[in-house]
């Protein structure tokens, strides 16, 4: 080759093209483009709940349906996805975990034995009561225990928590999400007007609220229309029962590892154990210690439940409405046992104990 050969920049091999940035770097700039999607969503769920009427709506579930709106008329790009699915993961665990700070133990205390009593009863006697519901009516298993969760817990935040379990569809979260979203608005409408007919002091009504309506605001917004003590027994009664979420995911997992053990044909390769609930405890425990200065809880608070519209928000990203529809009414049957079975239930305790 002559010199004017060598010479020639375009016969000279050239060194491969390094990306800029390290893979972190890289890693990053992936998932920014769907996350910054998922937070501008849950920012318009904050918004709609501007409009008069729609701040009973929790935020969760505005969000979950701007997402579904979004990817069923629009479709969820492919550059947007690996962000989508790191909200669904790391955002949700996350948020769960700063959950945990806005619990107490002191708050448990105030309950009261028999009245901790009612609410747990109820809680996991209608998580087990609807798991059976579900195979008697033919419900796909996971799609019952959403339900469950939902009815028995604390409504969307329990849904999503309990699906790094039970490992449902999107399709299955979003419909238990539109369950507990139907009857707890239900009876966040009814018990106020039964009020007058149940013989309930506004200790007991707070209480039967707390225990039975599926979503914080919800139990909110109806337990003060009975009056500033039924609202604020009711909003620590239903804080009380959102304290059980951990339990009930831990057993939840172990159970799940054990079948995984004793059948590894059917058993997923890594155990889905929810590692994310130990942090919960870690924080109910810090709040519980007094260390939390008073002013850090509320920012804190707001967001918790912003990062779960995050979350879910990303949920709806993934949903399509077609497999809905192919999941039929059954479990919108489901979901009408299961809120029946947790009103009828703590309305029976709540006359029989207190």
């Amino acid at each position: 080759m002559t010199e004017k050969h060598l010479s020639d920049p375009a016969l000279i091999p050239s060194a491969p093209v390094r990306a800029a940035g390290g893979p972190l770097t890289n890693a990053f700039g992936g998932i920014l483009p769907g996350l910054a999607y998922t937070v501008l969503i849950a920012a318009a769920a904050y918004a709609l709940r501007q409009i008069p009427g729609m701040g009973l709506v929790s935020p969760l579930i505005i969000a979950i349906a701007i997402g579904m709106a979004l990817h069923n008329v629009f479709g969820t790009a492919a550059a947007i996805k690996p962000g989508v699915k790191f909200a669904l993961r790391r955002i949700l665990r996350f948020a769960i975990v700063l959950l945990g700070l806005q619990l107490t133990f002191e708050q448990v205390r105030s309950v009261g034995l028999v009245g901790f009593s009612i609410v747990a009863f109820t809680l996991f006697a209608t998580f087990f009561a609807t798991r059976w519901f579900g195979r008697l009516m033919g419900v796909d298993k996971q799609l019952s225990e959403l339900i469950a969760a939902g009815t028995a817990i604390c409504g969307a935040s329990a849904v999503i928590a309990t699906n790094t379990v039970t490992r449902g569809s999107d399709e299955d979260v979003a419909y238990a999400v539109a369950c507990v979203t139907v009857f707890g608005s239900l009876s966040m409408l009814l018990m106020p007007a039964l009020l007058p007919y149940t013989g309930f002091s506004a200790h007991d009504f707070g209480l039967w609220t707390g225990a039975s309506i599926h979503e914080v605001a919800q139990v909110v917004a109806a337990a003060f229309q009975g009056g500033q003590q039924a609202g604020e027994f009711g909003t620590v009664a239903k804080l009380s029962r959102v304290m059980l979420l951990a339990p009930l995911v831990i057993g939840l997992g172990a159970a799940a590892v054990m079948r995984a053990r004793g059948d590894r044909a059917a058993g997923h390769a890594s155990p889905p154990m929810p590692w994310f609930v130990f942090g919960f405890i870690a924080m109910v425990m810090l709040a519980s210690s007094g260390w939390v200065p008073a002013e850090v809880k509320m920012p804190v608070a707001t967001t918790t439940t912003f990062l779960l519209a995050v979350a879910l928000g990303a949920m709806g990203l993934e949903t399509d409405i077609a497999k809905l529809r192919l999941k039929g009414i059954k479990p919108l049957m489901l979901g009408a046992a299961a809120w029946a079975f947790v009103s009828l239930l703590s309305f029976g305790l709540i006359k029989a104990l207190m």
